[in-house]
């Protein structure tokens, strides 16, 4: 039975849990520790190899402190360090490896949007940066960076910001990039109504057709997109609310990470919100929805249809991951949260938890693990990779 190691991170510390998915249990076994707060992590297509990008400071916070690390993974999937770290600039809010394993794309956001290439070694390490046009344009807030299927172009996923009374709106875009032997160049960039009311989070790939899902962080929506190796269509071929009440949205509803089933008949996405009001005192959780929003695939148009919102019992999931044959997925909250039910306050931990996929793609919560947070620390990412 092949083994699976799912892996947390909380500030700088990544601990390990063995996953039984018969059993849909996590064991917890040992934690390391990196050079500072994980902002986000990535395998090699190989699952030898595990990259990390660490920062002083979140987002948009200044730090002159940020890299990013390579792990190797044994046996049992525990990690050690693999090479050395390289540093970057500023932090990378995200990180990924392309399709052919040559490469690691690092995105950032602050103090300037941009993007960092590293080549890649045979033996799994990290080697030099690779030389960008200084002419790329990555937008206002890019928030991930793939690389297509195809390994042919690059993609930075640009928020954008809501306008503030002080600012007018920055409009969120898809932003392509050809990309070959490590080197990108300007592409095009796909912006529905210039861009305006557009804030896409994340993407991810359908694994054998060219359909390319996106959730809307600013507009709480499901987007399709039509692809081809090396472009896009310029307007989605279907979009849909990822909420349960799209008529009732509070200021702090966001939509989250979306992650295609790996059998490509379903998709998933995250809904969080996390703001808070006082109450006697105290800093309770305000309202909004906390869950995984389920939509199934047609299978010859690639239309997204909902068929249920999987409630994932704690706050603001930022990351989740399905097991490699998708039987099941596991939310991570990122921090605890006073809640008022039944009249009385109670705390929602910090928490991995467990759900299986049935058969047609809808979640059945099984158990929940409360992970430890001290004070103003958060689970800023967790990842399920098979262990080879």
């Amino acid at each position: 039975m092949s083994l699976i190691s799912l892996f947390s991170a909380v500030d700088d510390i990544v601990s390990r849990y063995d996953v039984d998915v018969a059993a849909a249990t996590l064991t917890r076994r040992e934690s390391i520790r990196t050079l500072a707060k994980v902002q986000y992590a990535w395998p090699h297509p190989n699952d030898l190899y595990l990259y990390v990008a660490t920062s002083a400071a979140g987002p948009r916070v200044p730090s002159n402190f940020n890299h990013v690390s390579a792990f190797r993974m044994g046996n049992d999937g525990a990690l050690t360090a693999h090479g050395p770290s390289r540093e970057l600039d500023r932090r990378a809010v995200h990180t990924c490896v392309d399709p052919t394993g040559k490469y690691l794309l690092s995105a950032h956001n602050f103090p300037r949007s941009g993007l960092t290439v590293h080549a890649l070694l045979e033996d799994g390490t990290i080697g030099d940066p690779v030389h960008q046009n200084d002419r790329l344009d990555c937008g206002a807030y890019p928030h991930q960076v793939r690389v297509l299927p195809s390994a042919r172009a690059a993609l930075i996923v640009d928020r954008g910001n809501h306008a503030r009374s002080d600012k007018a709106e920055d409009p969120g875009a898809l932003r392509l990039f050809p990309f070959s032997s490590g080197i990108l160049s300007p592409g095009e960039v796909v912006a529905p109504d210039h861009g305006y009311g557009f804030g896409p989070r994340h993407v991810d790939f359908h694994p054998t057709r060219p359909w390319m899902y996106v959730s809307d962080e600013r507009t709480n929506q499901l987007y399709m997109f039509r692809i081809t190796e090396n472009a896009l269509e310029s307007e989605p071929a279907y979009r849909c609310s990822l909420l349960e009440a799209p008529d009732r949205v509070d200021v702090r509803q966001l939509g989250g990470p979306i992650h295609v089933h790996p059998s490509g008949r379903y998709v998933y996405v995250a809904n969080r919100a996390d703001r808070t009001e006082e109450s006697d005192g105290r800093r309770i959780f305000a309202g909004g929805e906390n869950s995984i929003a389920v939509f199934e695939i047609n299978s010859l148009t690639g239309k997204p249809t909902l068929v249920q919102h999987a409630h994932t019992q704690s706050i603001h999931v930022r990351t989740f991951a399905c097991d490699p044959a998708g039987r099941l997925l596991v939310t991570a909250s990122t921090k605890p949260l006073a809640v008022c039910v039944d009249g009385k306050i109670r705390t929602i931990p910090a928490a991995l938890t467990v759900f299986r996929v049935r058969e047609d793609g809808s979640l059945e919560y099984v158990r929940q693990y409360p992970v430890e947070t001290q004070e103003g620390q958060m689970q800023y990412w967790m990842g399920i990779v098979p262990v080879r």
